[in-house]
């Protein structure tokens, strides 16, 4: 019958479309199917390797990558992902030599290979790594606003806050609509201290180019301070509204939290203490409660720094040693640093009570609990 088989590039097309809309399991059915018409399609083989890192399969990714490269020892595409797939498995030297091969056969002028490379570094903490490529994206690609920004993400968590706002404004130069980069600078600038800028900048996102509560949390607690807002200032509404719309998809436990955080709130001193530290005093005592004895941990940061204690004293040892956020509640701090965590691994961090927070940080691989 005519038409009854795929060319392998049709098959990569089709698989490539379904990866795309984040259809992985259809994905890797169609790279299947294909695999089993064409088994030397390099291509193919690709796909299925990122199709399988996007499922977590990380030993079945790395053995297609292998595959892959078998037939093309220098395929970009299959060194990228092979890259990627060491990372997970925790072999960073590896990897970096992977990528670095990259550069060596000449693809430094692939932007969006050497941004992929350099974001995957990022993710997995690897910032001397990650600023390598974004640096040769920025200096290959000078007018690119995502290559500016992302030099400007890595170089903010270097401790480069100068650097940082340098590229994220150098970003803003080529893209204004860069909501991204706007917000990122605004989150520097406020924890710099510079209030106001930080606002000018907010003032010009809009509320569903937030994805976290904290931005929302900023850009309200702001206006009130400079503008002297009232809580019910229609200025604040599409705020407000936009906050519920984040906080709508809790579970239970987040349901019974916000019950908890009501009550608070209609008490007298919620006025005078604040919501955020008000209601992280009341988590941080239910929890002193529900241990008969405290019970001492050990965290140790990724840059060597330990801190013992409970959990609550933990975080606040974090907090005091943070140059940008020594003074703040426990809350915001929480907060703080989970959109951080976020935005360098994809993973979202509880930030309700101290324990959830420095597992979930553990989980994102920003810490490790010793005991």
């Amino acid at each position: 019958m005519p038409g009854q088989f795929l060319s392998s590039e049709e098959y990569d097309e089709r698989a490539h479309q379904l990866y795309n809309e984040g259809q992985y399991d259809e994905a890797l059915d169609v790279l299947r199917e294909g695999l089993a018409l064409y088994p030397n399609a390099v291509e193919l083989h690709i796909g299925a390797g990122y199709a399988r890192l996007a499922r977590e399969e990380y030993p079945w990714a790395r053995r297609t990558f292998e595959r892959a490269l078998v037939l093309d020892p220098e395929h970009e595409d299959a060194l990228a992902g092979l890259g990627e797939t060491l990372l997970k498995f925790g072999q960073r030297d590896q990897a970096l030599e992977t990528f670095r091969s990259i550069l060596a056969l000449g693809y430094d002028d692939d932007i969006d290979l050497i941004l992929q490379v350099g974001r995957a570094l990022f993710r997995e903490e690897e910032m001397a790594g990650a600023r390598e490529f974004f640096e040769i994206a920025a200096r290959e690609a000078p007018d690119l606003p995502e290559a500016a920004a992302c030099l400007g993400y890595v170089k903010h968590r270097q401790g480069d806050d100068a650097g940082a706002i340098a590229s994220l404004q150098r970003a803003l130069q080529l893209d204004d609509s860069h909501a991204e980069a706007r917000i990122y600078l605004a989150n520097v600038l406020y924890d710099r201290g510079d209030y106001e800028l930080a606002l000018q900048h907010l003032e010009r996102s809009e509320p569903d180019d937030h994805w976290d509560e904290l931005g929302i949390w900023r850009v309200m607690e702001l206006k009130k301070s400079l503008y002297r807002l009232a809580d019910d200032d229609p200025e604040l509404r599409p705020w407000d509204e936009r906050l519920a719309e984040l906080t709508s998809d809790g579970d239970d436990i987040d349901e019974m939290l916000a019950e908890i955080e009501a009550r608070v709130t209609e008490q007298e001193s919620a006025r005078e203490r604040g919501q955020l530290e008000l209601f992280g005093a009341l988590l941080t005592d239910l929890a002193e409660r529900s241990l008969p004895e405290p019970v001492e941990h050990r965290v140790q940061l990724s840059d060597g720094r330990e801190f013992t204690g409970s959990w609550e004293r933990i975080v606040r040892a974090m907090r005091d040693a943070s140059k940008n956020m020594a003074g703040r509640s426990l809350q915001e701090f929480m907060a703080n640093e989970a959109r951080r965590g976020f935005s360098l691994t994809g993973v979202k961090i509880p930030a309700g009570d101290a324990e959830s927070f420095i597992r979930g940080s553990e989980s994102a691989g920003l810490l490790t609990i010793v005991r």
